[in-house]
């Protein structure tokens, strides 16, 4: 059985490792001290269980399990013992630690878990096998209609009365609007993110508290579309 831990405090994060040492057949695959590096680790591993702090500044143990979509068990690691009726409105959240976590308590969780039926992930089209050929975008430029690849495209930003379409190869610029571009694109791929920006999530290089990294584009994330994007970013 594997995990990972999720905890914004080095020493936090120190102990449950520690417990899990010395569980057999227990192995830790990773930690991150923020919940947003975790997701992007969980959109290329199979993860058996989270141990998981509920309070992180910035994005909150709460928010990362309102993002999966196929979460595994989740073991949620806090001091805050009025949390505990309410965690297990989350059917994903199997236990609840609170901290300083005894040995004993911990070992009690683990035989919890080992008694619960096997996480199955659900099934997902692997990158690159979805209707790729053929999904092209047109766009006009000085009465020239040209054409665009879809996977291609990085980032769309509004300038007034026109857009700027950043793609891996040039840039151009469009006499139309956001809303506009928006309706010609594939929800899969793309996903405004700011009342100026969208991007295609695929191509997202790093994330950062407010913005997003793709290629050399800086992109602003608003406070009201970030959980979409989290939510997005775990269905890659």
């Amino acid at each position: 059985m594997n995990c990972i831990i999720i905890d914004d405090e080095a020493m936090a994060r120190a102990i449950v490792r520690q417990l899990c040492s010395k569980i057999p057949n227990l192995d830790v695959i990773e930690e991150f001290d923020n919940a947003i590096s975790a997701i992007k680790f969980l959109n290329q591993q199979t993860i058996d269980v989270i141990f998981l702090d509920i309070h992180m500044p910035g994005f909150s143990g709460v928010d990362f399990v309102q993002t999966l979509k196929d979460p595994p068990k989740i073991v949620l690691t806090t001091s805050d013992t009025d949390f505990a009726i309410a965690a297990y409105e989350y059917e994903s959240i199997v236990d609840y630690l609170v901290k300083p976590i005894t040995q004993e308590r911990f070992e009690k969780c683990i035989d919890k878990i080992s008694s619960l039926p096997a996480h199955k992930p659900m099934q997902t089209v692997a990158p690159g096998k979805e209707k790729e050929e053929g999904e092209d975008l047109y766009i006009n430029i000085d009465r020239r209609l040209i054409k665009l690849k879809l996977k291609e495209i990085l980032v769309i930003e509004a300038k007034g009365d026109y857009i700027d379409v950043k793609t891996e190869k040039e840039d151009y610029r469009v006499h139309t609007t956001l809303k506009k571009i928006k309706e010609k694109l594939p929800e899969r791929l793309f996903l405004q993110i700011h009342r100026s920006y969208i991007i295609n999530f695929t191509k997202i290089i790093d994330i950062e508290d407010n913005s997003v990294l793709i290629a050399k584009n800086v992109v602003p994330i608003s406070r009201s579309n970030r959980p979409e994007l989290m939510r997005r970013l775990n269905l890659l």
